[in-house]
């Protein structure tokens, strides 16, 4: 029998975490199964996902109506529900932890979108589901905006492990670096153990490709030859090239005299974790933000439908060091073209924090329907 494809990846040093969460895939034994039979070792969640898992299924029904009769809050209900599912996903994680000695097997769970833009909340919120959760193998997902920097590095002094997300350009991931080494290094300075603190630094690619492809369209409509063959020729590559020079800054991060004095004292590296990898564009391959980006210390957080689908026709090999020339002429092109890469990062940034925002509120719009309908319905007993 052909070996997995999605267990191969582990030998190249990548890691496959499910982008999905669902309190069904929990009970019913699809995570255990993921786990054993593709070598799944961590989950991802955000508003999103949870707005699909609880808005668009019955499957937390039963318990919504009982914290209804118990007087709960649509917030509440929102917190009670999500905080279940991540304890019992990393419940089930918690052997990976264990054999990867705290290296892998995390469940992530995101703080309010809407206080992406406040500092002192954004701390506030994210010691509360740290504690709250209570479990060694999750991570805290702070957005990695100008207001979150602060966050991301008094959390990690403070020892609670962070996922920084909506990460899309160079110079925001390079302040990213600093915030985790400044973090690990205030802890350093009070003495407090370093081997235990994790992080990961979240890039999200398919939507760079699907914001750039069409201004790249739009200028090999309306150029000389020339240069409508170098927009033509750029298309689809631009997320696959920033991923590539990402991974190049995060080794100079690594090989730092600043990083290798805390890893003497036992730090973790932040590995980057590949977010948005399901293929927006059907005219590019279903595993095409798969295949590029293997190689050591990454990530690779997939929806089902990418799971299926490299499971079925996977090839994996270490290819996220290959054409790393290609990948810079790639960005250098961009700027060439007028194509400001700085200013469509900063609109994906905006744009991502706006989407999580309203799926969040679209839950709890949900959820304060129900609500009523249960407050409207005969007491129980």
């Amino acid at each position: 029998m052909m070996e997995n494809p999605l267990k191969k990846l582990e030998s190249f040093g990548q890691s496959i975490w499910m982008d999905f969460i669902s309190r069904n895939v929990i009970t019913s034994g699809q995570l255990k199964r993921w786990i054993e039979e593709d070598g799944v070792s961590g989950m991802t969640s955000n508003p999103t996902i949870f707005e699909k898992a609880i808005a668009e299924t019955r499957d937390y029904n039963a318990e919504i109506e009982d914290l209804v009769h118990k007087g709960k809050s649509s917030t509440e209900i929102y917190d009670a529900l999500t905080i279940s599912d991540i304890q019992q996903a990393a419940d089930q994680f918690r052997p990976v932890f264990d054999r990867t000695n705290g290296a892998d097997g995390f469940v992530s769970i995101e703080v309010n979108p809407y206080l992406a833009t406040d500092t002192e909340s954004t701390i506030k919120e994210a010691r509360r589901l740290w504690q709250t959760v209570d479990r060694p193998n999750i991570y805290v997902k702070i957005p990695g905006t100008t207001q979150g920097l602060p966050a991301i590095q008094q959390m990690i002094s403070e020892g609670v492990n962070i996922n920084i997300t909506l990460l899309f350009g160079i110079p925001r991931y390079e302040e990213v670096i600093e915030a985790y080494i400044a973090g690990l290094e205030e802890r350093a300075t009070m003495r407090l153990p370093l081997a235990r603190v994790s992080s990961v630094a979240s890039f999200f690619l398919s939507r760079i490709d699907v914001l750039v492809d069409p201004l790249l369209a739009n200028l090999s409509a309306h150029q000389n030859k020339e240069t409508e063959a170098l927009a033509r020729s750029l298309q689809g590559e631009v997320a696959i090239a920033s991923a590539k020079l990402a991974y190049e800054t995060f080794k100079k991060s690594v090989e730092s005299e600043r990083f290798q004095k805390l890893a003497a004292r036992g730090a973790q590296k932040q590995r980057v974790l590949w977010a948005s990898t399901s293929t927006k564009n059907p005219a590019y391959s279903d595993v095409k933000y798969v295949e590029p980006l293997i190689g050591p210390d990454t990530i690779n957080t997939v929806p089902i439908e990418t799971v299926d689908a490299y499971r079925d026709h996977g090839n994996p090999a270490a290819r996220i060091e290959d054409d790393l020339e290609h990948a810079h002429k790639v960005l250098d092109s961009l700027e060439y073209l007028k194509i400001n890469i700085d200013g469509v990062t900063q609109e994906l940034e905006d744009e991502g924090v706006e989407k999580f925002s309203f799926s969040y509120q679209k839950l709890m719009d949900r959820l304060e329907e129900k609500i009523r309908r249960q407050m409207q319905s005969p007491v129980r007993g």
